[in-house]
C-alpha cells in the first residue's frame, strides 16, 4: 500500500523554529515522523535562520529515507504581520529585522518543492478548529500567549484574516496607560500577556527570576512576588477577553502556550475580570479552553498549512 503525501512544516517563533516533518492523514491531524528545534536567537537575522530550516529539513528527508520529489509541500507558520498570498513576512515584533522578508521565494529556491505561509495565530485556530478544542464550533477564538500574542479567528465556520493578514492582531490593543511593552506599545495586550511581557514584569517587580518556567514554580511554592505577576497578567488577559466576547460573542476561546503550562495560575482573575468586565449572557455562553493540541500546536499548524488546511 503507497505512502501518503510527505508534508514539511517551518515554526518560526521569537524563541524557538522548529523543523516538522509529517504524513498526511485523513481526516486526522498529520503523522509526526521526526522534528528538530533550534533557538531563534542562535542565528543572525532571517537569512541564516531560513538557511537552517531548509538544511535540517533535507537532512531529516535523508535520515527518514523520503526523495524531496516525495514531499507534497512546506508549510511556514510565523508570527505576524505578513502578506501570506506573497509569502512576504512584514516586520513582526518578535522577530527583528524580518522586513519585508521573502520567504516563500526563498524556500521554494533552495528546497524546489511549493512552499506555502501562514500567520502562526490563523494556523493555530485552523489547527483547533479541525483537530482542537474547538472542533465544530461555529464563531472560535485562538490566542497564541506565547512569546508574543495573537488571535486567529473563526467566524460563521471561516477563518477571517482581514484585507491583509492583519484580522486578529490583538496583541496591540492598548489595555492599561502605562506597563510592560509588547508590539510596540506601553500597557498593551501582549506587554500583559506574552513570555516577553511576563519576563518585563518580573523584571520591573524585582523577582527571583525571569525564566517563565522558573517563575511558575516560584508561584507554585508561595512566592508572592512571583504570584502577583501572574495575577497581573490574568486580570489583563480577563479584560482582552472580557473585549473578545462582546465583539463577536464566541462559542469558544482557546488559549496557547503559557496558558497551557500555566492555567492554574492565571485562570483565577482571568475570569474576575471577564465576569466584571464582560457582558454576563455572552460570557455564560463562552468556554474559555486551553489549546488541546497543547505544546505541539506549532508543529501541527505548520504542517496544516503544507496540507492546505491553514
Amino acid at each position: 500500500m503507497p505512502h501518503s503525501p510527505a508534508i514539511l512544516g517551518f515554526d518560526i517563533g521569537g524563541t524557538k523554529c522548529a523543523v516538522v516533518l509529517g504524513r498526511v492523514v485523513e481526516s486526522a491531524p498529520p503523522k509526526i515522523l521526526a522534528r528538530q528545534v533550534f533557538d531563534t536567537a542562535r542565528f543572525d537575522g532571517a537569512q541564516s535562520i531560513l538557511r537552517c530550516l531548509c538544511d535540517l529539513a533535507l537532512e531529516m528527508l535523508e535520515r527518514q529515507q523520503i526523495p524531496i520529489s516525495d514531499v507534497l509541500a512546506v508549510g511556514v507558520s510565523c508570527g505576524g504581520p505578513l502578506n501570506s498570498k506573497q509569502g512576504i513576512v512584514q516586520s513582526p515584533p518578535n522577530l527583528p529585522g524580518w522586513d519585508d522578508i521573502p520567504v516563500i521565494a526563498i524556500i521554494e529556491k533552495r528546497l524546489g518543492i511549493p512552499a506555502k505561509l501562514q500567520n502562526d495565530a490563523n494556523a493555530g485556530a485552523l489547527v483547533e478548529w479541525h483537530w482542537g478544542a474547538a472542533r465544530g464550533a461555529q464563531t472560535a477564538v485562538f490566542l497564541t500567549f506565547g512569546t508574543g500574542l495573537g488571535a486567529g479567528l473563526i467566524i460563521n465556520g471561516r477563518l477571517h484574516a482581514g484585507q491583509n493578514d492583519l484580522a486578529g492582531e490583538l496583541g496591540h490593543w492598548r489595555l492599561a496607560a502605562d506597563g510592560p511593552v509588547g508590539f510596540g506599545k506601553a500597557g498593551s495586550f501582549e506587554g500583559f500577556c506574552s513570555g516577553g511581557g511576563l519576563r518585563q514584569l518580573a523584571e520591573q517587580r524585582q523577582a527571583s527570576t525571569t525564566d517563565i518556567k522558573a517563575l511558575a514554580e516560584a508561584a507554585r511554592t508561595g512566592d508572592v512576588v512571583a504570584q502577583e505577576i501572574f495575577v497581573t497578567s490574568g486580570q489583563k488577559l480577563g479584560e482582552g477577553l472580557a473585549l473578545v466576547v462582546d465583539l463577536l460573542n464566541p462559542e469558544v476561546i482557546v488559549l496557547g502556550s503559557i496558558f497551557v503550562r500555566c492555567e492554574d495560575l492565571i485562570r483565577p482573575a482571568m475570569e474576575a475580570a471577564l465576569r466584571r468586565e464582560a457582558l454576563g449572557v455572552a460570557a455564560d455562553h463562552c468556554r474559555i479552553v486551553p489549546a488541546q493540541l497543547d505544546e505541539q500546536i506549532g508543529d501541527y499548524a505548520a504542517l496544516a498549512v503544507a496540507m492546505n488546511v491553514a
